[in-house]
């Protein structure tokens, strides 16, 4: 079997789509439509030269009208998800030690950690209550006793 200009314009459409998976930048998938269409222009027997300015427009294209519309749909929850200490404010932790801002000590459980932790507004909070994590001060939890 022989191989046709399309069919190496085909080629390598299915490499950048395939290149893409692993490199999740959405850049390559421009370059793999830019390269089909390339291949539709030497399915229909067009110069080189045509071929190349047709995949050239093909990626210049698909860089401003698709991968835009890409990037909202696939990053469309990411800004209001929070991550690392933001996530911490606002969750449920169990005392371990009681917690007490004047012997400066205290320490509660969140997801298997024993954090250290100070009281909010310097209340004494004794071992096995619930309390909600307000805010971080470095590595110490600020937190107020669940009623």
């Amino acid at each position: 079997m022989e191989f046709e200009l399309w069919h190496i314009w085909l080629l390598i459409a299915l490499i950048s789509f395939i290149m893409e998976i692993f490199i999740p930048s959405f850049i390559l998938f421009n370059f793999g439509i830019g390269a089909l269409v390339g291949s539709l222009a030497a399915g229909l027997d067009l110069s080189m030269e045509w071929q190349i300015v047709l995949f050239s427009s093909g990626t210049l294209m698909s860089f401003f009208l698709v991968r835009p519309v890409m990037k909202k749909v696939a990053y469309k929850h990411s800004e209001d998800r929070k991550t690392n200490v933001d996530a911490m404010v606002g969750r449920l932790a169990k005392v371990t030690e009681e917690i007490s801002n004047k012997n400066n000590r205290g320490r509660v459980l969140l997801d298997g950690d024993n954090w250290q932790a100070r009281s909010l507004n310097s209340d004494e909070i004794p071992a096995g209550s619930t309390v909600e994590i307000v805010q971080l001060n470095s590595i110490v939890l600020i937190v107020k006793k669940i009623n």
